[in-house]
Order: structure tokens, then C-alpha cells, then sequence
């Protein structure tokens, strides 16, 4: 076990190695043993997953040996910081080097060769690694999408391309992450929150939210014990948004009303949130006597347009959402006094308003109807 971990010690000090300008000296003999090391590793990876005490030993490992005295940086090498990552640390590796410049050209040309060697045939149970370099660079692919592309505006953004993209891009990784441990997909979410613009990761998520279940692939069939069940995603998309009531709530104040009617009707759990607080942006507004309108206490305040077109949205919803608006709307008005004259309870103007725009609008299509029979 000690030479486990010592191998282990040895292999992260070469990780961290791999970006700096002693690469330098490395000729392609020294490139091939660094492979072959990582591939030791990731062999460990899947011979010892389902072993506790020696996964244990090694991730305590990793948690620890950067953080004592005389390690080359104050925390875990990125990319190497629990037993997950030893499935991937050949791709890490190769990537660390063909992003490094130091690298000798005799050395980078050993190391293309390592990658692409060319036809043959390989175990059915090992993914090759070229297609592990093409994953990853696809995760950062997504996340350099979701931190730079984000900033057009489409009234229609469900139907967006580049949004649908990043929102599969999301939900694929969700899915890898997931398959490690049930805690992780949630910390994953929190850091794109902290890491990238708030604004477009919302419209991300909600689009997300509206995708079709992501399909297995044709090797995750044969293991159903170890990956998430179709549609998952989504779901812990859901948990997330419920169990950060500040996200949720910039989630309901940055999309507009169409798109969050969409979401909570195809997700009949955000609804009641998403309820709660319309009806507490709506205690916030106070009527002005003067102006004859409902109007916000302070700037941060929804306004009462706002407020309408969110609740005539939602009541524009197909049953049961269109019914729960409704009845929550009533609930509120009969708490408030049950008045029927506008301009003593905002929950019956709201009312009011809002059966008065399906007056009209059923006016405007019986008018159409007669027009076209002319």
C-alpha cells in the first residue's frame, strides 16, 4: 500500500511539473514513461473504484499531500484532487503538455505519436485517448461558450441555437460529473454561478430545462447501476434552483414571462416558488392615490406591469398551472378583504385586470372569426 501511495506522491509532482518550463529537458523517452506511469494510475483507477479502504487511503492522499510543507503550491494540483480524477490523468497529462511551450519539438512529436497512433485494435472496455482529449475539450468548450457567448439577445431563446447548445453542453456534463458521487453535479452548478456571467448561465439553465431527456450511449446501457437515469439532469437542475432561493429568485426576476411559464409548466415543482414570489413582489407594491396606480416602495421592486404580465402569462398555461394561478390569486384576494373596486387590494386589480384582457382577446378573435366568414 505504501508503494501505491508513493507512486501516487511521484505522479502528481509530475502533474504539476507538466506546465512549467522544465518540460524542456524532457526528451521522448521521458515522455513515453510519464504516459505509461499515468496509465499505471488510471488502471489503479479501475481496479480499486469499488474497494473502500484503499480508495479511501488514496483520496486522503490527494486531499493532503499538496498542503504539507515543501509541495509545489498551496492546494491540490487542478485536475488531480480526488480518486475520479486517476481514470482521466493520462488525458490531463497530455493535455498539460501539448498547452505547454516549453515542450522540445522531438518530445511533442513522441507525443502526438502516443495519441493518434493510428488504426488498430483496442480493448472494447478502454476508452482511447484520443477521445478522452476530445471530452474534455469539449467541457471547456462549454464552459468558454457559456462565459463568452452569451450576451445576444433572442426574445425566442428556447429556440436559440447557440442556447440550446450550451444547454446540452450543461446537461451532458451534469451527467459525467454525476456518475462520480450524488453531492457533485450541485458544487459543479455553484461554481459556474460564482464563475461565470449570472445572467446568461440563468438563461442557460432555463432552456436546459426544456430539452428532451439526454440519450445513453450505447456502453452506458450495459451498466445502467452506474449512470444517471434519463432526464436526471434536469432534474438536479431543479433541486439546485430549489435549494438556492437567491438563485431561484434572480432565476424568476432575469427571464421573461413566456420562458418561465414554459419551465414551471413542464416542472410542477418550481411552481409554487414561483408563485410565493410574485405574491411577495406584489405585497411590495403600494397604491398612489395621485397617479391612480400601483407603484413600487423601492427602485429594486417589480413594477406592476411586470407583475401583470408574469401572472397573464402563467394563466395563459394549459391546466393544472393556469388553474393553480388562479386559485392562488383568490386565496390572496380574500385574505386581503375580498373587495371587489379597484384600488384597495393590488390582488384584485390583478384580478380584474386580467379578466379583462381575456375579454378582449376573445373579443379580437370572435371579430376575426367573422371577418374571415365574410
Amino acid at each position: 500500500m505504501e508503494s501505491l501511495l508513493q507512486h501516487l506522491d511521484r505522479f502528481s509532482e509530475l502533474l504539476a511539473v507538466s506546465s512549467t518550463t522544465y518540460v524542456s529537458t524532457w526528451d521522448p523517452a521521458t515522455v513515453r514513461r510519464a504516459l505509461q506511469w499515468a496509465r499505471y494510475l488510471r488502471h489503479i483507477h479501475r481496479r480499486f473504484g469499488r474497494h473502500g479502504p484503499i480508495r479511501t487511503a488514496l483520496e486522503r492522499r490527494l486531499h493532503n499531500q499538496w498542503r504539507q510543507e515543501g509541495g509545489f503550491g498551496r492546494g491540490p494540483v487542478p485536475g488531480l484532487a480526488n480518486f475520479q480524477a486517476l481514470g482521466h490523468c493520462d488525458v490531463l497529462l497530455s493535455l498539460r503538455l501539448l498547452e505547454n511551450r516549453a515542450l522540445g519539438d522531438a518530445a511533442r512529436y513522441h507525443l502526438v505519436q502516443q495519441l493518434f497512433p493510428g488504426p488498430g485494435v483496442r480493448d472494447a472496455d478502454e476508452e482511447t485517448l484520443q477521445e478522452s482529449l476530445a471530452r474534455l475539450a469539449r467541457r471547456r468548450s462549454a464552459v468558454h461558450m457559456l462565459r463568452f457567448n452569451g450576451y445576444r439577445e433572442n426574445p425566442n431563446l428556447q429556440e436559440d441555437s447557440l442556447m440550446k447548445t450550451q444547454a446540452e453542453l450543461l446537461l451532458e456534463r451534469l451527467q459525467e460529473v454525476g456518475k462520480a458521487e450524488a453531492e457533485r453535479p450541485a458544487r459543479f452548478l455553484s461554481s459556474l454561478w460564482e464563475r461565470l456571467p449570472q445572467n446568461n448561465f440563468l438563461k442557460v439553465i432555463a432552456v436546459a430545462l426544456l430539452q428532451p431527456p439526454l440519450s445513453r450511449r450505447p456502453q452506458e446501457e450495459l451498466e445502467p447501476g452506474i449512470h444517471k437515469s434519463p432526464g436526471e439532469g434536469s432534474q438536479v437542475l431543479v433541486h439546485w434552483l430549489l435549494g438556492n432561493s437567491e438563485v431561484f429568485a434572480a432565476f424568476c426576476r432575469a427571464l421573461p414571462a413566456g420562458l418561465l411559464t414554459l419551465v414551471t409548466s413542464r416542472h410542477p415543482a418550481l411552481s409554487p416558488v414561483y408563485l410565493g414570489l410574485l405574491t411577495d413582489w406584489g405585497q411590495r407594491l403600494h397604491y398612489d392615490l395621485q397617479k391612480g396606480i400601483w407603484v413600487e416602495t423601492e427602485s429594486q421592486d417589480v413594477p406592476w406591469e411586470e407583475l401583470h404580465n408574469r401572472f397573464q402569462s402563467l394563466c395563459q398555461a394549459p391546466p393544472p398551472l393556469k388553474d393553480k394561478v388562479l386559485t392562488a390569486l383568490e386565496t390572496c384576494k380574500a385574505q386581503d378583504g375580498d373587495f371587489e373596486v379597484p384600488g384597495l387590494s393590488i390582488w384584485t386589480d390583478l384580478l380584474l385586470a386580467l379578466r379583462s384582457g381575456a375579454f378582449r382577446k376573445r373579443q379580437v378573435l370572435g371579430l376575426s372569426a367573422g371577418l374571415s366568414s365574410v
